[in-house]
């Protein structure tokens, strides 16, 4: 598979899995969370609020890995991304990714504990159904 048919193959299941486990790191140990899944491409963003411990954690150490697929209601595909995330306040893409659901947590995509966590890819495993893994690296 060359690098453009690879990239469709890898936005596809990103976009057919709404959730992925989110590995962060903690003193210098992994802790994982489930996460809901956004994206634009390979840009993925997460929506959480800034007091969490991720955002502490990410402040510390902004690598990350998560991994997408064998999801309920997902592919089979699965998708081990390693990356760096960073917190962003962007209000144009807070209002973008905002849905009534956050409504549980926010009282809008104004409130200032809204933000959203945006992930840069730096090297994706890519393991499509029946075929072999592929390897996908900015």
């Amino acid at each position: 598979m060359n690098k453009t048919d690879l990239e469709r193959a890898i936005v596809t299941a990103i976009e057919q899995n709404k959730f992925g486990s989110l590995a962060t790191v903690e003193g210098g140990k992994p802790k994982v969370r489930y996460m809901a899944i956004f994206n634009d491409g390979l840009n993925i963003h997460m929506a959480t609020n800034r007091c969490t411990h991720k955002v502490e954690e990410l402040e510390d150490n902004p690598n990350i890995s998560l991994l997408l697929g064998y999801e309920a209601g997902g592919t089979k595909d699965v998708l081990e991304i390693e990356g760096i995330a960073s917190v962003t306040k962007d209000s144009g893409l807070r209002k973008k990714l905002w849905n009534d659901e956050f409504k549980n947590w926010f009282s809008g995509p104004e409130d200032p504990n809204y933000v959203i966590l945006d992930i840069t890819p730096k090297r994706i495993e890519y393991t499509g159904k029946g075929q072999e893994k592929q390897v996908w690296e900015s």
